[in-house]
């Protein structure tokens, strides 16, 4: 390692030393974003942006797939309307920010800044909609919610985060809950195909659920320290929300019915899992599929002859084949720049020097595994498809053997508290069903449950914590 590259290191503090700290240094180390002077609200730099942008990319492209279409809605909600639905409202009360002047006046009605979109939607929905000829309706949009959050970190847990929000109604109660697993198989393969993150799903316990669902499913990845992540929700609202609404349709026998509901979400928070799930202690790991730089090409003594007129015919052969690529023909040493280029993750590097002219050839580096290789220049574009393939299904490989190792079942209300002390990762164990046990797991080793596996083990037939009969098995786990 250079100078260059050993001065830029040693600004990240080890994972292994301080996870938190670590994971601070990478966001602001490798240009991901900015703070500024309101608590909570970060800036999300040129780069940081640009990998939220493929994952939306990825999103909207399966949204619309599927037949939804995008629309938005307003900023501010009027706390009237906001009202109008309970348990939505008591679970996110304590976290709305209100908008009480406006101008230089007093509002005659407070606004609240939307925490969630649940609310506009049924106003409309239920001015749109009169007949099952106008069902379905699949909206979704992207925007950003402000929720006033006592502890913040980019991109896990800020003020004001962006994400998209889908919201659908239905004739059916079958039709609904066809699309709340249709969307949740769609966000596990976002970790699948585009994040090389493995994804945990199944359904939430009623303590963990979204206020004012009857029914929400998750997605959940395990990070290096051994904390879950809740990284994406699905919820089955049923008729709660129609009938507080009044969204009601005439069927085609002529009666009229109430609507059955769904939302789902997913947000900047998966850009917080790339870093805690990929990275390592030179900074940013990135899948090849979202990193906003794929390739990085630096010359090697690029004042010699020929080596800059090489260069950029290659990068123009690989940008020309639908690349992301990038060429650093700055003034800053080439140990700068390969430590520049581990900082942010880019997947691809490749060297190009004089001697490697006059061998026809360059060094291509794998940025996962630091793995060198010389390539002939003439098939560095027909082989990057298959490198690139290579780099995802390797980064997924080794985030799923994480989890593998780190799942861990329990018999005894000893051993889970055992394991959840001293040991990373997620704890299966039998459960009761009743919220009483969760609560005492949560107050005893501040684990919470993650979700009701779909595929169900069955460990034991009593419930470890008060020894009850066993209905479910779940995991547990610490939580970001």
């Amino acid at each position: 390692m250079s100078k260059d590259q050993t001065k830029l290191v040693k600004e990240i503090t080890s994972r292994d030393a301080d996870f938190a700290q670590w994971y601070t240094d990478v966001c602001r180390k490798a240009e991901l974003m900015d703070y500024t002077d309101a608590k909570g609200f970060i800036i999300y730099r040129p780069y940081g942006y640009a990998i939220w942008e493929n994952i939306q990319k990825y999103m909207d492209f399966e949204f619309k797939k599927t037949g939804h279409e995008n629309v938005y809605m307003p900023l501010l909600i009027p706390e009237s309307l906001f009202m109008r639905e309970a348990d939505h409202v008591k679970g996110f009360a304590p976290e709305t920010a209100i908008v009480t002047i406006g101008g230089k006046e007093e509002l005659t009605e407070r606004l609240i800044i939307r925490p969630t979109s649940e609310v506009l939607f049924c106003e409309h929905y239920s001015k749109i909609v009169s007949s099952y000829r106008d069902l379905p309706k699949k909206y979704n949009q992207w925007c950003s919610v402000v929720r006033w959050e006592k502890t913040t970190r980019p991109f896990l847990r800020g003020s004001e985060f962006l994400w998209q929000e889908g919201h659908t109604i239905h004739a059916t109660e079958n039709e609904a809950r066809e699309e709340v697993l249709g969307m949740l198989d769609i966000y596990n393969n976002v970790g699948k195909d585009l994040l090389a993150i493995p994804f945990i799903t199944g359904k939430k316990t009623d303590k963990e659920k979204f206020a004012g669902a009857e029914e929400t499913y998750t997605i959940e990845a395990l990070m290096h320290d051994g904390k879950a992540l809740q990284s994406g929700t699905t919820h089955y609202f049923g008729t709660g929300f129609a009938k507080a609404f009044n969204i009601q349709f005439q069927d085609k026998d002529g009666g009229l019915k109430t609507v059955f509901q769904t939302s789902w979400g997913l947000s900047t928070r998966l850009i917080g899992a790339i870093i805690m799930v990929h990275g390592d202690d030179s900074g940013l790991v990135l899948p090849p599929y979202v990193a906003p730089v794929q390739v990085l090409i630096v010359p090697i003594q690029q004042h010699k002859e020929g080596v800059l007129d090489e260069a950029n015919k290659l990068f123009n052969e690989i940008n020309n084949a639908g690349f992301r690529v990038r060429l650093d023909d700055s003034d800053k040493s080439p140990g700068w720049k390969f430590a520049e280029a581990e900082m942010k993750g880019i997947p691809v590097r490749i060297e190009l020097g004089p001697r490697d002219l006059e061998n026809g050839e360059c060094v291509v580096v794998t940025r996962y595994n630091g793995e060198k290789k010389n390539v002939a220049i003439s098939a560095v574009v027909s082989q990057l498809p298959e490198l690139l393939k290579t780099i995802h299904q390797e980064m997924y490989d080794v985030a799923l053997e994480n989890v593998n190792n780190n799942t861990r079942p329990a018999l005894t209300y000893d051993e889970f508290k055992d394991i959840i002390e001293h040991k990373p990762g997620y704890v299966k164990m039998m459960w009761c069903g009743e919220q009483a046990c969760e609560d005492k797991i949560k107050e005893d080793t501040t684990a919470t449950a993650r979700c009701i596996p779909f595929v169900q083990e069955h460990l034991g037939d009593t419930c470890p914590v008060c020894g009850k009969k066993a209905v479910k098995e779940v995991l547990f786990a610490k939580a970001y």
